[in-house]
Parts: structure tokens; sequence; C-alpha cells
């Protein structure tokens, strides 16, 4: 069957699938699981004979509008809160996974221009960082302790200060993708060449080792969080600008609320990388290597399988469930 005809003969199912999604329709939640299966089977012809078709496109992102469609409204005996990290925030993730490839490559784009900058300007990281930050932190790298202000304050002042700022940065970061993506953009710009400049500081210092045993004890997860915020602020600006099938009100809308469960989602992460600055980074210094290193790869690991691994297993249990 040409792709044309293929079209023209599942035009009218397909519009049903948009109405039951936007509610123009009103469906139980198994006609949509009957109209569901119908749909995959569809996109399974699709990814067959037109792999490289606008219409894969479409279907696989009505395909996962529908089963979310469904999921909502089905009852389940699950707990609402658990069930959506467990299945929902991967399932979205899922979805817009080229965005968060996209946020991983600007992110390495932006910080490979601090790193760059600083190493050609030596005047550069006290333009970014300050002058009372720089010349403080090389006091403390003389006293032999780089990373000695994360000792300064109480720990639950600067867990509490660190985990406001870092709330605050993110949705900032996640709300100005309203912009196109430009404001979301311009937020990981300056955050990764100040990290980038920042980390170059202590390799230029001698103390780059020291710097990362202490730094990413909560950076791993502060900056992932950080990138996959990004993304959300990206599909946010994407909906504006790309609606698709969709009227942009339409897709606006959509766009919003898939992106900020995203953000949502990190906020756990952020949390708890905002714990590790206000109690553990301070001491990092007297801790052993092994234990130094086992936390940094520790916490990389767990906010890496949840948001670059786990969606792709959910995704797939789903496929399988409902093929």
């Amino acid at each position: 069957m040409r792709e044309v005809a293929f079209i023209k003969q599942n035009k009218e199912k397909w519009l049903e699938f948009e109405q039951a999604i936007f509610g123009k329709s009103k469906k139980n939640p198994d006609e949509l699981a009957s109209l569901y299966i119908h749909l995959v089977n569809d996109l399974s012809f699709a990814q067959t004979y037109y792999p490289k078709s606008k219409a894969v496109i479409y279907l696989n992102h009505l395909a996962s509008i529908t089963y979310q469609k469904i999921y909502k409204t089905k009852r389940e005996e699950s707990n609402r809160f658990i069930s959506f990290f467990k299945t929902e925030v991967p399932l979205i993730v899922y979805q817009y996974r080229r965005y968060v490839l996209y946020a991983f490559i600007l992110f390495t784009i932006f910080t490979a221009i601090g790193v760059i900058s600083a190493m050609n300007d030596t005047t550069f990281v006290r333009l970014i960082l300050g002058d009372h930050y720089v010349n403080m932190t090389l006091e403390n790298i003389d006293n032999g302790n780089p990373v000695a202000v994360y000792k300064s304050g109480s720990n639950w002042g600067m867990w509490f200060s660190i985990t406001k700022n870092n709330l605050e940065v993110g949705l900032k970061s996640f709300f100005f993708g309203i912009f196109g993506g430009l404001g979301t953009a311009y937020i990981l710009f300056r955050n990764c060449v100040m990290l980038g400049s920042f980390q170059y500081f202590f390799l230029e210092q001698g103390v780059f080792w020291e710097s990362v045993r202490g730094i990413w004890i909560h950076g791993a997860m502060e900056i992932f969080a950080m990138v996959i915020e990004a993304a959300a602020g990206l599909i946010l600006g994407a909906s504006l600008l790309f609606p698709k099938t969709y009227s942009r009100k339409a897709s606006l809308k959509m766009g919003f609320k898939n992106s900020f469960k995203i953000v949502l989602a990190t906020m756990p992460f952020t949390i708890m990388a905002g714990i590790l600055e206000g109690f553990i980074t301070r001491y990092s210094p007297d801790m052993p290597r092994f234990l130094n290193i086992f936390i940094i790869l520790a916490t990389l690991a767990l906010i890496s399988f949840y948001f670059l691994i786990y969606p792709f297993i959910v995704h797939k249990k789903t496929h399988l469930k409902n093929v």
C-alpha cells in the first residue's frame, strides 16, 4: 500500500484519537485502550513500510499521548505519587528524549567555552566569579583546603540557602523556555561558562583533583538536574515554535504540562544535592578517597539511570504490554 493511501484510509480514525485526547469526544479508559491498540498497529505498519515518513513521527507522538490519557483516567491501586515517578515521568522523558540530548550537547559546548576562555584570558575567572571569591579561594588553597568555602556557615543554613537557590535557578531555566528556548539557553550558558572556568581555575592552581573530590559530591546530581531542567525549557520553547498538527495553544498547553512534570521530577535530586552540599561536602578533604569517589559515582549513576536509562525500560515494558 502506498503511503498516501495508508494515510487516507486511516485519517478519520486518527482524528478520532485526537478528539479523544483533547476532550472533544468523551471516551472511557476501555474505549481509549481499544483505540490505542489500533494506533500501535498503525504505528508498527508505518515504521515497517514508511520508516522515514512524517506519519511515523505523528503516530509515535499520538501513541505516547494516548497512553498518558489512558494512564491518567484508568483507576489504579498504586499510589499516585509513586506512579508519577515510576511510570508517568519516564514515559514523558522518553517521548522528549531528543531534547535531553540537545541539552547535554549545549552543556558540553558551553562548558568548553568556559574552559577555553579561562585558558586564554587570565582575568576571565575573576570576571565571572568576582575578585572576592577568587581571592578567598586562593587563600583556601594556600591553607591546604581548596573547598573550605563549603565549611562556612551552619549545616542547616547552607543546605537551605543552596537548595533554595538551585530550585530557583532550575525553575527560571524552565520558565524562560517560553521565549522560544532562548531564555533557557542563556541561563544554561551562564552556569556552564561559570562551571568550566571554575574547574579550570582549580586545574591551573594544581588542585584539580582535590576540588573534584569535594565539589562533585553534590555537583553530580546538581549539575545533571540543571541539564534536565534545561531540556524541559527547550521542550516548552519547541511546543510554542513547532506546534506540528496541533493548534499553537493546544501544543503550548501540552508542552508546558509535560515539561513541568520533568522539572518536578528533578526537584528530589536537587534537594538531595543540597543535603550533600550542606552536610557532606565540607568533610570531603578528611574522607578516605574511595569514599569520595563512591559518593560521586553513586549519585551520578542514580540520576543518570533515572533520566537516561529507565525511560527506555518503561517505554519498552509499556509497548510490549499494549501491543
